[in-house]
């Protein structure tokens, strides 16, 4: 990333900016990639399509009245703007800036603040002799205001232009025109000449987010953003799949409403944060202070980057036990390089267990022969429902999902997610062990392991960390284990750490333990009775 800014026709270079430095953030991919909301867009009509479940369009939200627990709903249809009436026990508001689902809520209010800052956004083919026009850049100009440009698919770029007020053009958000923006990013630019080569298809729009400065979306997505666009698309991304699985298991029957809950408890700071940065980058833009910017840049890069820390609550529960590495409650697991057992094929074991909606349980050990009793006692208990409380949760998740299964995609032959629930719809059970592949046989693990082969992972494969050490998973996620200490993480099916734990070796009597400790952890916010959950 680099800055530069022009007085008086000139222009000078004021840095360069590592975009995600290593020492700071810890990513599989450390690069910038700017993908169009309209590509996400086809991704996940196409895999609804495919399930059977289709987009209606035409169809605008009106109001909404509560009767007898459940949601009454008007929308408006077609282009008759014919009424219809649909009734459902949750309704998802995902209408952008001005909310008709958020207006009908008894309480809600928009936080934040709007600015008079108006931004246009242009995506197109440049021609350019601007040296960093390949990098994400910001150039500012003290008269004209500043430019924001980051390369794109299909050798496009993105431009944020920003136009400032002044005695030579109207910027009043009634006479800003896609002409208006192309010459106010020629005036930012100069001396260096820009010239779109071609532009997407453009149509005005406005909003007024949350905390955000007004603004124009001019370009092929008709967004309604901001320069800080791609932290509000990556968070709205976040925000549904923490929404998502906690949805699914209290639709199903199978959470208490604390489970839910967690939901606001959550993503709210996250919102809260999203705001902040938002307006502390728009009054950097807006004042041309480039120092400041910098340093705003650098404050939020974890947060830009997506690292999310969650508060400890029902769902992220840290213990007295959890070693000294970077597996922690309410974080996202590290990247860390594993050999699964089945095929003998490195993988990024955060990453190699598919998300199909359920919670993963890692047991980590060096001997097997000496944590196969702590193991062992674990996955019997897990898969039999008359010796704990997950135990029946395993069994009325797999009751439940054998009663309304996922709907098939032709891409889950790519996955075979038969994999990773052979033992339960509601758990995938893993190892990671450092014991070499050669010393043990499948026959030798407990049952609910082995029937989870695919899960069954080699701690043999050294990682570069953020601080370019060489590490191994257990070393890095832990701290590493001594001599027959066992260790179990949960991870919540959003991929979030849930709990850990380490006992000192894998005796039965922790093995009890640490039933214990998972059944205390899942009655927090699941239950096996109907009758308690929300309806």
């Amino acid at each position: 990333m680099g800055q530069a800014s022009t007085v008086d026709g000139e222009m000078s270079r004021l840095g360069r900016k590592v975009h995600y430095p290593a020492e700071d953030v810890d990513l599989l991919d450390p690069y910038l990639l700017l993908l169009h909301q309209g590509e996400l867009e086809r991704a996940f009509i196409s895999d609804l399509k495919e399930r059977g479940v289709s987009i209606r369009r035409n169809t605008a939200f009106m109001d909404l009245t509560y009767h007898a627990g459940l949601i009454e709903i008007t929308c408006k249809a077609d282009n008759e703007h014919r009424r219809s009436l649909v009734n459902t026990r949750y309704l998802v508001g995902c209408d952008g800036a001005h909310s008709a689902v958020r207006k009908s809520i008894p309480g809600a209010k928009l936080i934040g603040s709007s600015s008079d800052s108006v931004w246009g956004i242009l995506d197109g083919k440049v021609q350019t002799n601007f040296p960093d026009v390949w990098s994400k850049v910001i150039i500012g100009s003290e008269e004209a205001g500043c430019v924001m440009l980051m390369p794109r698919e299909r050798n496009l770029t993105r431009a944020y232009i920003e136009v400032k007020p002044d005695s030579r053009s109207s910027t009043s958000k009634e006479e800003i025109s896609q002409q208006v923006v192309m010459q106010r990013a020629q005036e930012i630019m100069y001396p260096f000449h820009l010239k779109w080569k071609s532009v997407g298809k453009s149509r005005q729009s406005y909003a007024f987010p949350e905390g955000s400065a007004r603004h124009v979306s001019l370009g092929l997505e008709e967004l309604l953003t901001t320069s800080t666009d791609i932290c509000s698309r990556n968070t709205a991304i976040h925000d549904a799949w923490n929404l998502a699985w906690k949805l699914n298991l209290t639709v199903r029957k199978l959470a208490k409403p604390e489970l839910l809950a967690t939901y606001e408890i959550e993503r709210r700071k996250v919102a809260q944060d999203l705001v902040r940065f938002d307006e502390e980058h728009a009054s950097a833009f807006a004042t041309g202070d480039w120092d400041n910017l910098a340093q705003n840049f650098t404050a939020n890069i974890r947060f830009i980057s997506g690292v999310v820390e969650y508060e400890p609550n029902v769902l992220n529960l840290p213990t007295r036990a959890m070693g000294f590495g970077d597996l922690r409650p309410g974080r996202l697991p590290p990247p860390a390089k594993v050999t699964r057992y089945a095929d003998a094929n490195p993988v990024d074991v955060q990453l190699d267990i598919p998300v199909l909606g359920q919670f993963r349980i890692y047991f980590f050990c060096n001997d097997l022969l000496n944590s196969r009793p702590l193991i062992d006692f674990v996955c019997r208990h897990v898969n039999n429902s008359q010796e704990s409380f997950t135990g029946r949760m395993s069994a009325a998740a797999n009751a439940s999902y054998t009663l309304q299964p996922p709907v098939a995609s032709p891409h889950d032959e790519f996955i075979y997610p038969e994999r990773y629930t052979p033992v339960s719809c509601l758990f995938t059970l893993a190892l990671v062990t450092s014991q070499a592949r050669a010393s043990f046989e499948i026959r030798d693990l407990p049952k609910a392991i082995g029937d989870s082969i695919w899960t069954v992972y080699l701690d043999d494969v050294a990682n570069s960390n953020t601080h370019s050490q060489e590490r191994r998973c257990i070393d890095k996620w832990l701290g590493g284990l001594q001599g027959n200490e066992t260790a179990i993480a949960i991870i919540r099916p959003d991929g979030y750490v849930g709990t850990l734990s380490i006992w000192q070796d894998g005796r039965r009597e922790y093995g009890e333990d640490a039933v214990r400790w998972m059944d205390e952890y899942f009655e927090g916010f699941l239950t096996d009775t109907i009758s308690a959950t929300n309806s």
